[in-house]
């Protein structure tokens, strides 16, 4: 429970503190709306012709007698578009991420900078960092929607389908939420894919204190544009924290973290995975070390 809290308290953070910055949270806005706008069209494309597109692709049942015809593909043009919002819901992050790759780079950055007083880099030229994300984000993407498509199938099980597996999905959407969010931060560590999803699998409490009501507040696209600049403020803070670093930001007088313990000034005693949990257990370099990529 305190792993739960302490992840849901990074998202609260980074949301005031794209608030107290309001420069950089005006301008983190403009990725989330380009796709918005983007995502909406499509859906909108998907309701006006859905019903054509599965008439050409189911011939077979032209010749189908009674209701049957209808009822079948009503249902497929359902289950078409259910499977639209969720790809939506899923890559919603990821293509926002590779579209604002500028503008949440030095968001990241300038939480990195109000916390330390610096900001690792990774050394690589822009164009490098966008095509990187972009695999990075599609490999992300590509387990989500198999985790999804397969959450999706065992939802029509009488009651642990509508009780235990949206549940699941939540935490399962939730995570891969946090891995594409704190990626920007990391990234910029030399952390690369899988190390990431090792730090994040050995915390997955904590991951999922801040991915699971993102999720949630995603599941309105609306919401998710105004939520993303936070989102990705937060994710730093947590990035530092799966590093061992500090994550207490000196400006913010109500940060509670500024009043822990003198003797514990980056306030991760007990947390037990500070600079472990990648893989092979080995520490990662807090400050950056060579360029690897994602």
């Amino acid at each position: 429970m305190r792993e739960l809290g302490r992840g849901f308290g990074y998202l609260v953070k980074g949301q005031r503190w794209v608030a107290q910055h309001g420069k950089r949270f005006g301008w983190g806005l403009l990725p989330g709306l380009v796709t918005l706008v983007l995502y909406a069209g499509a859906l909108v494309a998907l309701v006006l012709w859905g019903t054509d597109l599965v008439s050409w692709a189911t011939p077979f049942a032209d010749d189908w007698s009674g209701p049957w015809t209808g009822l079948f593909r009503g249902f497929l043009t359902a289950l078409l578009f259910a499977l639209a919002l969720l790809l939506s819901v899923v890559t919603f992050t990821a293509v926002t991420l590779v579209i604002g790759e500028p503008f949440y780079e030095s968001l990241s950055e300038q939480v990195d900078i109000s916390v330390a007083g610096f900001a690792p880099e990774s050394g690589l030229p822009l164009w490098r960092e966008i095509l990187i994300s972009v695999r990075d984000s599609l490999r992300i993407v590509v387990r989500a929607v198999l985790w999804g498509v397969l959450l999706f199938g065992l939802g029509f099980l009488p009651v642990v389908g509508q009780t235990v597996i949206p549940v699941i999905g939540f935490l399962v959407t939730g995570f891969f939420l946090v891995e594409e969010l704190t990626a920007v931060a990391l990234a910029r560590r030399g952390v690369r894919l899988r190390d990431r999803l090792a730090l994040l699998r050995a915390r997955k409490t904590l991951a999922w204190g801040f991915g699971a009501p993102l999720a949630v507040f995603f599941l309105v696209p609306f919401v998710a544009v105004f939520l993303m600049p936070g989102a990705v403020a937060g994710a730093t803070l947590m990035a530092r924290d799966l590093m061992g670093e500090s994550t207490d930001d000196p400006d913010d007088p109500d940060d509670p973290d500024n009043s822990a313990d003198p003797a514990d000034p980056e306030g991760t005693a007990g947390d037990g995975a500070g600079v472990t949990g990648a893989a092979g257990g080995a520490p990662h370099p807090a400050g950056g070390g060579a360029p690897t990529g994602r």
